[in-house]
């Protein structure tokens, strides 16, 4: 298995490395809450939301997802921003001086906190979901969503 800094690529999974993941699936699914052992044999119970996060990067890896940790924290610069939000790096400078996003400075530079980036991609999709349910709503109160259209006409 790779591990680079903060990054496991689960593609890159043995067949026996990702054998031994199906047991730690297996005990997820049935909700057993397993222990961490020390070599001196001191058991420690994780806590619920650590085993949760544990088991999510079990089942990526176990589907050969690469999986990064990363903390809120972390620092962007303007450029690895706008590639996470999948813009140009021009709209994202202005998003930040428009106040969308908050920012601080390095010198000249503009940093943002990965926190900050992941709260306006959580806002902005679900503003996406509502605009395209009240596009629906609207086509379908005029009469014009056909269930049975598939598409091959």
């Amino acid at each position: 298995m790779s591990f680079i800094e903060n990054r496991v690529d689960g593609s890159l999974l043995t067949p026996e490395e990702r054998a031994a993941l199906q047991p730690l699936l297996d005990l997820g699914e049935r909700n057993l809450h397993p222990s961490l052992r020390g070599a001196d044999g001191t058991e420690i119970r994780l806590p619920h939301p650590i085993f949760e996060m544990l088991m999510k990067v079990i089942e990526d890896l176990h589907h050969g997802r690469a999986v990064v940790l990363m903390p809120e924290e972390e620092t962007f610069t303007t450029q690895a921003a706008a590639n996470y939000l999948g813009m140009s790096r021009q709209f994202f400078v202005t998003l930040l001086e428009s106040g969308q996003i908050p920012f601080y400075r390095v010198g000249s530079h503009r940093r943002v906190y990965f926190k900050d980036l992941r709260d306006y991609s959580r806002k902005r999709d679900g503003e996406r979901r509502t605009g395209i349910k009240r596009l629906f709503d609207e086509v379908k109160q005029a009469g014009l969503y056909d269930a049975s259209y598939t598409g091959d006409e």
